[in-house]
């Protein structure tokens, strides 16, 4: 289990690393600080400690599902597909200023969290709750992003 643990976290830190690449300089950029940026938007440091709560939690609850779950294949088909949802939004968003594409990445990978969280919560039971900070930064961020949308 351990060793579960540590790979999916290596996974899991790997998407936030190639996404801080994208974020690092575009977060004091120009284009991101002339937005109208949602009230509810959180201090910049906050992005990080939650960014890492959550691949913390993610890891964990990858791991648990790993053990408990026969169908693999459609496991590591829905790992990959968030893990590139995850990584892709950053450059969509920040390099390539996508609003509204990015937030049709951030939905997606939205949906495909929930799914996480309600698919599983039969075998996980309370374990599942480590899916759900991931699942509630999400509609916060798919909001953060609309909001950019709609008033930019």
């Amino acid at each position: 289990m351990f060793l579960k643990i540590i790979i999916f976290l290596v996974i899991n830190f790997a998407a936030l690393g190639i996404g801080s690449y994208f974020t690092s300089t575009a977060v004091t950029a120009d284009w991101y600080q002339n937005l109208n940026k949602a009230p509810w938007t959180p201090p910049g440091w906050f992005f990080g400690f939650a960014w890492t709560t959550i691949m913390i939690c993610f890891a964990v609850f990858m791991a648990y599902v790993w053990q408990l779950n026969e169908n693999r294949n459609l496991l590591i088909v829905l790992f990959v597909i968030q893990w590139i949802l995850n990584v892709s939004w950053n450059p969509v968003f920040f390099k390539y200023h996508q609003v509204a594409f990015g937030l049709f990445i951030i939905v997606l990978l939205t949906v495909l969290m929930g799914y996480f969280f309600f698919a599983y919560l039969p075998q996980l039971k309370v374990k599942t709750l480590l899916v759900l900070p991931y699942f509630i930064w999400l509609l916060v961020a798919t909001s953060l992003n609309a909001y950019i949308l709609v008033r930019n």
